[in-house]
C-alpha cells in the first residue's frame, strides 16, 4: 500500500469513518478509493490536452506573478491559487471518474471559474497599468493562438514568455486561458452527454 494511501486510511480511522476492504479497493460511504497509487487509479487526466493547458497556464502564471509583481500584493497568491485551482479541480474531477458524473461536472465547473478570474486578473493587469491588450485580429494574438494550439509547443511558449515583458506574457496567458475555457465548455458537454 502506497504511503499516501496508508496515511489517508489512518487518518480516516482516527475520524471513525466506516470502511470496508472489497478486492483490494477501500469503500467509503460507497466511493471507491484505490490502494494503489497509480495514473490509471486517477483516470488519463494528463493526456487531455486542457490538462496540458492549465499545467502551462499555472506555469506562466507562478513565473508571472513572482517576476513582475510586487510581493507584497495579495494578488500574487489569488493569481497562482487560481491557476492552480484550474489545473487541480480537473485532476480530482477526472478522480471521480464515472461513478459520480455529477462530482465530475462540479469540479470542471469550479477549474472553469478559477481560470476566469485569472483572466480577469491578467486583464486588470493590462488596464490598470495602460498596457495594451491584444484584439482578436492581432498578429500577435494568432501567432499566440497557433502557436498554443499545439501542447507539442508547451515548452517553446514558456520559453518565449521568459523572454519577454509583462504585458506580452499578460497576453500569452490570456489567450492560453481562452482556449482552456474553450476546452473546458467541450468537456463540460462530453460529461453532460455522458450523464
Amino acid at each position: 500500500m502506497a504511503l499516501k494511501a496508508l496515511m489517508a486510511l489512518m487518518a480516516l480511522m482516527a475520524l471513525r469513518v466506516p470502511i470496508r476492504v472489497v478486492k483490494g479497493k477501500k469503500i467509503l460511504r460507497n466511493k471507491i478509493i484505490m490502494a494503489k497509487e497509480n495514473n490509471t487509479n486517477i483516470g488519463s487526466y494528463k493526456n487531455l490536452i486542457v490538462y496540458k493547458k492549465t499545467v502551462l497556464i499555472y506555469g506562466i502564471t507562478y513565473y508571472f506573478c513572482n517576476k513582475y509583481l510586487d510581493r507584497k500584493d495579495r494578488t500574487i497568491d489569488q493569481m497562482i491559487q487560481a491557476a492552480r485551482s484550474g489545473k487541480q479541480n480537473i485532476v480530482e474531477g477526472c478522480s471521480a471518474g464515472k461513478k459520480s458524473l455529477r462530482s465530475k461536472a462540479f469540479l470542471v465547473n469550479v477549474a472553469k471559474s478559477s481560470l476566469k478570474e485569472l483572466l480577469e486578473d491578467y486583464e486588470d493587469y493590462l488596464r490598470v497599468c495602460n498596457y495594451r491588450q491584444w484584439e482578436d485580429k492581432s498578429v500577435e494574438k494568432i501567432k499566440i493562438r497557433e502557436l498554443a494550439s499545439d501542447s507539442e509547443n508547451d515548452k517553446q511558449i514558456m520559453d518565449i514568455v521568459k523572454n519577454r515583458s509583462p504585458d506580452v506574457i499578460a497576453n500569452i496567458a490570456i489567450v492560453i486561458i481562452n482556449q482552456a475555457d474553450y476546452l473546458l465548455y467541450k468537456f463540460m458537454q462530453k460529461i453532460e452527454k455522458d450523464n
